[in-house]
């Protein structure tokens, strides 16, 4: 071939090499424009919707409305919480105008210094909150100014009609209105509601659109909380609880009082109380410990602690030994298991020995010969731990687990303790003898009088609770609550002859001060010392309830390191016993009626 024609040939195939090129060029172009076609057609048409409302998302400013919270009510529908209605004030810095009139107003309108106010005023945020919780005449005034860039939304804030009745069982909510302590976080679900929010559309630069108006999302209000707290009972037993700690000088007082059949509670308190409206100011104990504190000034953590314990529920989240109380519970296992007669005969001289260990009667000359019932009724040391010993440790933990003893109660309230109780492997006889009389150990009151309830109520392990029902607006019930029972923890016999038995420490024994004209009353007096034993640090209880051969309330009353005179028959038992002439009638329960 000559140098020409191969030449030719080389040009002939880069030209059909750069038309090829050019022809995948332009494919791709037409691909490439196809798809921006769809693409564009998908947008326009159908994600329009879609990219419309993310437009409008991204132009909308939101401001939340709080729902407003269920109300508390007692059994009666009395309104234990309510709430009253404040204001939200907050700014948006890109809609002020005059911003040194804004300052101003606000500054003077909510007492605010001008440092604090102009620094918000002048923060470039979305919006910014000036204060929360401000009364509605304010807030009014404020929105009538007609500042531009000035919100005030209407809020909600928690109000307790009664201040400090039931202040440990309500609670209280923050400044969020969310639950902190008591029913108030336990039922956080059924009592928050639903927020709302305020949709606002705005420009690139942030200023309101007026023709865009606002587009409001309506908050759905909480529930209402129905407990079975009835008032009228927790105001006279918060009263008496406050005279005997006044009267006695003592630390604290706590009462129950239950329905031990069903598990109720018509009324719990722990004095002092406090007062819900002002929940961080310290009571009266609490101001005790504040003046205490060198050159009066409290740290942070001081004054947190402080709180703590006085918002502490003391019939729940604290332990103490029960004393004889507790000798319901060894006398139930020990006609449980049948290894007593009420008419068993015993001796006291005053103690007796276990282990090289002597320990006492309160009643140091000793009681002398009696029988096992009469051993009760004198709430005699030496005959219960008589029984103990009979049972032995493996038969009495196993009626500890079955009385449930050994679990939390599962009461609905926050921070439950656990009662404080000796491993099985490591009881041994003096361990087992202090035990039987209600020493060397601690439960909660709310344990104690749930154990009692079931043991004198025919052998039904209930669980004590507050929460009976939710219902709306309307009064429309949207919840029924529901608690576990356990049948079967004592026989009906076994129920029927503790019933008998304190109602006779009532009528002929140590509990005579906790009787009622006209009505048979059931009851144990206990009087226990608080360790170091050394301190002389006693608790007064007594545990009574009533009608005895039909139990419809029950209630327990535990005075804290009284002074003076410091035995449970003496100035407990009185306490229920104030408490029961007053609350029978009101609850319609019917004297009793000898027959003939």
């Amino acid at each position: 071939m000559s140098k020409s024609e191969n030449h030719k040939n080389v040009f002939d195939r880069v030209r059909i090499f750069h038309q090829k090129k050019l022809f995948i060029y332009w494919i791709f172009i037409l691909c490439a424009c196809t798809v921006l076609v769809v693409r564009l057609g998908f947008l326009m048409i159908v994600a329009a919707d879609d990219y419309g409302s993310r437009a409008i998302d991204v132009q909308e400013r939101e401001r939340d409305i709080k729902a407003a919270r269920g109300r508390i009510l007692d059994i009666n529908g009395v309104v234990l919480a309510d709430n009253t209605t404040v204001c939200t004030v907050s700014v948006i810095h890109s809609q002020i105008e005059d911003p040194e009139a804004v300052i101003a107003m606000l500054c003077r309108e909510l007492s605010l210094s001008e440092e604090y106010v102009r620094t918000r005023v002048e923060k470039y945020t979305s919006i910014e909150r000036i204060r929360s919780n401000v009364g509605k005449e304010t807030g009014d005034r404020i929105r009538s100014y007609g500042y531009a860039g000035v919100k005030v939304d209407e809020d909600y804030k928690r109000y307790y009609p009664y201040g400090e009745l039931a202040s440990k069982v309500l609670g209280f909510t923050g400044g969020d209105n969310q639950g902190i302590i008591g029913l108030e976080v336990v039922y956080e679900e059924y009592l928050a509601g639903t927020p709302g929010q305020i949709l606002t559309v705005t420009d690139a630069r942030g200023i309101e659109v007026p023709q865009e108006g606002e587009r409001r999302r309506e908050p759905i209000a909480g529930d209402d909380l129905v407990i079975s707290i009835d008032a009228n009972i927790q105001m006279y037993a918060q009263q008496l609880a406050e005279q005997a700690m006044m009267t006695k000088e003592a630390e604290s007082v706590s009462i129950i009082v239950m329905r031990p059949d069903t598990g109720e509670i018509l009324a719990m308190t722990n004095v002092p109380e406090f007062d819900l409206n002002h929940p961080f100011e310290l009571n009266q104990t609490g101001r005790l410990l504040e003046i205490s504190v060198s050159d009066n000034e409290m740290t942070s953590e001081e004054r947190q602690d402080a709180l703590n314990r006085m918002w502490r529920n003391g019939c729940i989240n604290d332990t103490y030994e029960p004393g004889s109380t507790f000798k319901i519970i060894t006398a139930a296992a020990a006609l449980e298991e049948g290894i007593v007669t009420l008419e068993e005969a015993f001796h006291c001289p005053g103690f007796i020995i276990v282990d090289d260990r002597r320990i006492r009667c309160h009643k140091v000359q000793g009681h002398g010969s009696e029988t096992f019932l009469q051993g009760f009724m004198n709430s005699c040391n030496p005959v219960f731990v008589g029984v103990g010993l009979r049972l032995g440790v493996e038969r009495y933990y196993d009626y500890f687990e079955q009385f449930g003893l050994l679990s939390k109660t599962g009461i609905d309230l926050p921070g439950e303790a656990a009662t404080i109780m000796h491993q099985e492997e490591n009881i041994g006889p003096v361990e087992l003898a202090t035990i039987s009389f209600g020493q060397s150990f601690q439960i909660t009151p709310i344990q104690l009088a749930t154990t009692v309830s079931e043991i004198i109520n025919g052998g039904r392990r209930v669980t004590p609770h507050f929460g009976v029902c939710t219902r709306d607006a309307q009064g429309n019930i949207n919840h029924i609550f529901e608690y576990p029972v356990t049948e079967g923890v004592v026989s009906s016999e076994t129920s029927e002859t503790m019933r008998y038995m304190l109602e006779q420490v009532v009528s002929n024994g140590g509990g005579r001060n906790g009787y009622v004209e006209g009505f048979l009353v059931g009851g144990k007096t206990a009087t226990s010392q608080t360790l170091p034993r050394s301190n002389g640090v006693y608790i007064a209880s007594f545990i009574g309830f009533a009608p005895a051969d039909d139990p419809q309330v029950l209630a327990i009353a535990i005075i804290n390191h009284p002074q003076g005179t410091y035995y449970g028959g003496q100035i407990a038992a009185p306490v229920v016993r104030q408490l029961f002439e007053n609350i029978l009638p009101y609850l319609e329960i019917e004297p009793h009626v000898e027959h003939d």
